[in-house]
């Protein structure tokens, strides 16, 4: 919503906001852009904004965290002020006649950044929004005139009075479909209307449109990619996909890989990091490259991307390596950790000195990845709880912390608290540990690593802090 408020305020709109609380950096943001805001609920403030705006001249968008009883909502629909939802106003002023769409479970605000990041370099001049704050020089959101845009298309409910996903608004010309794996099961309470959403969103690209799919996506759920009556280009590990990543070499200093399509093979290197990127960004490829924009120019601007914030975002690298990142659902998080085991683990990727000195140390010497995983809300419920099987595998460790209050639907079953996400997790982990004071976790986690060990929060609430507080005692 706040960059959304940042993009509207920058192409000359009016802009005000309120939140129960709103804090840096978008705090920041907000205020260096002008945009007016308040915290709390205030109908009057509301009053106030739409008096000096006009009668003709107001709209209202309302975020999915607006509660049935919040006191401002009421006072729209009582006076009968014209609202929508984010959704909407992303498809009435962001949607292009090239309109390019980044869906999946995992990934999408990943490729949408890289995707946004080469077609801006490259002066296609887009609109676009993507969840998250870019390391590059960008916003998460622009408007533009330009006859372009890339956009996340999140599959979660698009308001309080729609609940099909954000992007069913955003008809897309050109669909990047990164995987399909049951998730947010407070939306999708079964895993068959969690993959009807992705069915509904391939069959209503058009005949001339583009989709990109990748291999997880055909190996999982087979019978989508039988929907698109469009062209389907097909990336992953294998031969047998239109574009194929192979040599993939991961350090803690970036990623290495190469990207075969027919006869032809591209050579990338860049300084993010984690072994996932790889799939990432040959998806980006095939969809740039099958457009029509040419393998060197991106190439040149993979390089250059800097990914964006919480993804694998290395908060303190001396003694002890701490990371952050969103990885809200157990699928996310074993891909994350699979990554920094490959990374930081012995394998064939460390030059052979780094082997040798592992190799003769003694076994106590090796270091050791401690997870600290909050889920989401839609993984709290029961019906996630077969995903968090071998999860955590790639972890010696893991942290359940207190889990931060979330709504609860009063028709559904209590969500699963810390101490049973715990257990949940020990029956494929050996161990695991609920603490539920942020003092006693952060003390722990200063008290209990050595050199070389690897600390990564894995969630998407912030931590209430933690991580400061820890960089912090880690650094004395």
């Amino acid at each position: 919503m706040s960059a959304l408020a940042l993009a509207m305020k920058k192409a000359g709109h009016t802009i005000t906001g309120s939140d129960v609380g709103i804090y840096p950096p978008i705090s920041t943001y907000l205020k260096a852009s002008g945009v007016d805001y308040y915290t709390g609920w205030h109908p009057d403030r509301v009053l106030r904004s739409f008096s000096e705006g006009g009668k003709d001249g107001n709209l209202v968008v309302v975020g999915n965290v607006a509660g049935s009883t919040n006191p401002e909502w009421l006072y729209v629909q009582e006076n009968k002020i014209p609202y929508k939802s984010y959704p909407e106003i992303i498809a009435d002023f962001f949607v292009k006649e090239n309109s390019i769409v980044c869906a999946g479970t995992y990934g999408k605000s990943t490729s949408t950044a890289i995707l946004t990041w080469l077609f801006r370099e490259l002066d296609y001049d887009p609109s676009y929004m993507f969840g998250g704050i870019s390391l590059n020089d960008m916003s998460a959101a622009e408007l533009t005139n330009g006859k372009y845009s890339i956009l996340e298309g999140d599959e979660y409910k698009s308001s309080r009075w729609d609940n099909g996903p954000k992007f069913a608004h955003y008809s897309p010309t050109h669909l990047l479909l990164t995987s399909v794996v049951w998730d947010h099961a407070d939306v999708y309470p079964t895993e068959e209307s969690y993959v009807d959403a992705f069915a509904n969103l391939l069959k209503n690209i058009p005949e001339n449109g583009l989709v990109v799919l990748s291999a997880k996506v055909i190996h999982d759920e087979p019978q989508l990619a039988k929907l698109p009556k469009s062209k389907i280009v097909t990336y992953g590990k294998t031969e047998d996909n239109d574009y194929q990543y192979k040599n993939v070499i991961t350090t803690k200093d970036g990623l290495s890989f190469d990207i075969c399509n027919n006869s032809n093979i591209y050579s990338v290197t860049t300084n993010t990091i984690g072994d996932y990127m790889a799939d990432n960004m040959t998806g980006c490829f095939a969809l740039a490259h099958s457009m029509g924009i040419e393998p060197e120019k991106i190439i040149k601007h993979l390089a250059s991307f800097k990914n964006i914030k919480r993804r694998l975002e290395k908060k303190y690298d001396a003694n002890v390596t701490v990371f952050d990142d969103i990885a809200h659902s157990p699928k996310k998080a074993e891909a994350v950790l699979r990554s920094i085991k490959k990374i930081y683990k012995r394998h064939p990727e460390r030059s052979p000195d780094e082997v040798q000195d592992i190799a003769e140390g003694s076994p106590t010497s090796l270091p050791r990845i401690f997870a600290v995983f909050e889920p989401n809300s839609g993984n709290r419920q029961p019906e996630s709880i077969p995903g968090y099987d071998n999860a955590f595998v790639s972890s010696d460790e893991v942290i359940i912390p207190k889990l931060t209050r979330v709504k609860r639907d009063p028709n559904k079953p209590e969500p699963i608290d810390g101490v049973k996400l715990a257990e949940i997790i020990s029956k494929t982990h050996d161990s695991v540990k609920y603490i539920w004071e942020d003092k006693e976790l952060v003390d722990y986690l200063a008290k209990n690593t050595k050199k070389g060990d690897v600390i990564i929060f894995l969630g998407s609430h912030g931590f209430r802090g933690m991580i400061s507080q820890l960089v912090s005692r880690l650094s004395m």
